[in-house]
């Protein structure tokens, strides 16, 4: 569900600003409606720390991976803090800024001494030093023509012909510039001399790269000061951005209405002045979901996906949950990959030791693809699996992807499954209708008429869909009856408001009717769309059949480990692209086809209350 929220404005002297702020932080419930800017300087540190630590996170994602035996057991290390830290964080910092400089440096000079390694080793001083003494070099790659069209007074070198070209060194005056040629530039150093320098700069990164490691050991000194200066800085923003007036401090936020009573002690103890009101609709309130037991599994899809609903919308976590398990099965489709998926749960929960929100979202959709699967009769997507008979009795043979087994015609199967499918969407989306109502119904809103339309338009959708794709038998006359009046009824109600005129709310409907129109034709297409279920489904079915196909004839003799080569790679891809359909279809239909009826925009403000991180 989500908290409800109080909006509050906290008061209290010029002189204890320092001390209302910080009361406020320690308590930990107040969300803080504005805050300045980040101090800049202070900014620059945290992206100094950040840079630092990351270089050693990665330093130590290295070693381990390097690291071909066990890693010995060392004493700990001791964490610096204070001026040590600093001293140390100061040396690193620049450490691997000279790193960043000097590996800039070797590869400059490494594409540099590819280009005039074909020319050999030389050193370009002595070149210079002739061209001191009055004796001038040009350098030139010449084709045959070229050669041939030498000036007769042009004095030059042959020098050792280069990708099939001539070389020559050009004695005195430069070529004129309009002869074809490729002039060849002096560099600064030659090949040895190159060759030397970046051999200092990489003994110079190999000696950074061992200060970085024996570093590591300090990465959660780092996490304690990058936790303690972000402290610092929202402590900052806060205080900046908090009003003045006539001598004293005003601080504006929301505060959950669960935590009410522990800010009211709070305010008590530390003698501060507050006014409480509820929000208004300009308010820009937090949201605050409160998952339970069940719900809480959904936690790490919404966080994955930074998804939060608005303060006035709904939370679904429950509805997601639900639906999502069943468009995972669904889509998944095969038992085998469920059972497969359900041993690395247990795997995960056995190694971390605990049943974490993640372990069980792993266990409620793959205990859903096993059970769809096994009424499909799906494993591995292989039909001989139903000569088990424990396996072919979980079959419901109107659903099943091999009908034909159990004397059902293909065709009337398909049809079944894809009528199910559209059934789930006019539920859906009728739940949809439901949930509107019953709010509206709650504010007295006549805009509930609308949604009652809607829920009309939605069911006769579904009819139409089974006429259209499954070829079912429906009155029509009656379908468009319906739509139609559904419509002229959502133009009518879809505006009104409470306090507000039924003529003003009509004008409103009237404004918007083509937007209407569009929403109805979008109905239908949302209907529609959880054909994508069976079509995924089918598609996966159809993948893992043919590397069944392509496997089957190396299961035996000498070709039997290419043949379970196949199988495993196969399959396993088959389960990688599954898992991404879950994310693009599954997903989808919650967020956007199920949220978008009931007019969810999940633009919702994550309530973050004020308080240290450490």
């Amino acid at each position: 569900m989500i908290e409800k929220m109080k909006k509050i404005v906290i008061v209290a002297t010029e002189g204890r600003k320092e001390a209302m702020i910080s009361g406020i932080r320690d308590l930990g419930v107040v969300h803080i409606s504005e805050t300045a800017a980040p101090n800049s300087a202070l900014s620059e540190r945290l992206t100094s720390l950040n840079r630092v630590r990351s270089v050693l996170v990665e330093k130590a994602k290295e070693e381990k991976k390097n690291s071909k035996k066990a890693p010995k057991k060392e004493a700990p290390h001791k964490i610096l803090s204070g001026h040590d830290f600093e001293r140390l964080h100061e040396k690193l910092h620049a450490a691997i800024a000279e790193r960043d400089i000097l590996a800039d440096e070797i590869t400059r000079m490494g594409v540099q001494k590819d280009h005039i390694a074909k020319w050999g080793d030389f050193d370009p001083d002595q070149i210079r030093a002739f061209a001191e003494k009055g004796i001038k070099f040009s350098f030139y790659l010449l084709g045959k023509k070229e050669m041939a069209d030498l000036p007769e007074e042009c004095s030059y070198i042959t020098l050792k012909s280069i990708d099939k070209q001539n070389a020559i060194a050009v004695v005195g005056d430069e070529l004129p510039a309009q002869f074809n040629g490729k002039k060849f530039s002096l560099p600064e150093m030659g090949v040895g001399q190159l060759e030397v320098e970046i051999d200092k700069r990489v003994k110079k990164v190999a000696s950074i790269d061992g200060l970085l490691i024996e570093s590591v050991p300090q990465i959660p000194g780092y996490d304690k000061a990058i936790l303690k200066l972000t402290d610092e800085i929202v402590f900052n923003s806060v205080s900046d951005a908090a009003g003045s007036e006539e001598g004293l401090v005003l601080i504006s936020g929301f505060v959950p209405e669960s935590d009410l009573d522990a800010f009211k002690k709070a305010a008590s103890s530390n003698s501060w002045a507050y006014v409480l009101d509820d929000p208004t609709e300009e308010d820009p309130v937090p949201t605050k979901v409160r998952y339970n037991k069940v719900t809480k599994i959904m936690k790490p899809i919404f966080d994955m996906l930074g998804t939060v609903p608005g303060y006035r919308e709904y939370d679904i976590s429950m509805w997601f949950l639900l639906f999502l398990s069943l468009f995972f099965g669904m889509i998944i489709g095969d038992a085998a990959y469920g059972v497969i998926m359900l041993i690395v749960s247990i795997i995960l929960n056995i190694k971390t030791k605990k049943v974490s929100n993640i372990n069980l979202l792993l266990y409620v959709m793959s205990i859903a693809t096993v059970i769809w699967g096994s009424l499909t009769g799906t494993w591995f997507g292989a039909e001989g699996a139903l000569r088990i008979p424990f396996l072919r009795k979980l079959v419901i043979p109107a659903i099943a992807n091999y009908p034909e087994q159990f004397g059902v015609d293909s065709n009337a199967a398909q049809n079944t499954v894809m009528k199910f499918c559209f059934c789930l969407g006019m539920i859906q989306l009728s739940l949809a209708c439901v949930m509107n109502i019953i709010r509206k119904w709650k504010q007295k809103s006549l805009a509930l008429v609308a949604d009652l339309a809607w829920l009309a338009i939605i069911i006769s959708i579904y009819f139409l869909s089974l006429m259209l794709v499954i070829g079912e038998q429906v009155n029509l006359t009656l379908i468009l009856i319906v739509v139609l009046s559904g419509l002229v009824l959502v133009i009518m109600f879809g505006a009104q408001e409470p306090g507000l005129s039924f003529g003003k709310g009509l004008k409103k409907g009237l404004a918007g009717a083509f937007t209407t129109f569009l929403d109805t034709i979008s109905a239908f297409g949302n209907v529609m769309s959880y054909i994508r279920l069976f079509a995924v489904g089918m598609a996966s079915l159809a993948i893992a059949q043919s590397f069944n196909g392509m496997a089957s004839p190396m299961l035996k003799g000498w070709a039997l480990p290419a043949g379970i080569l196949v199988l495993v790679i196969g399959h396993g891809l088959n389960i990688i692209m599954g898992l991404l359909s879950v994310v693009v279809h599954g997903v989808r239909l919650n967020l956007l086809e199920f949220s978008g009826q009931l007019g969810m925009e999940w633009a919702g403000i994550p309530y973050e209350p004020f308080k240290k991180s450490i």
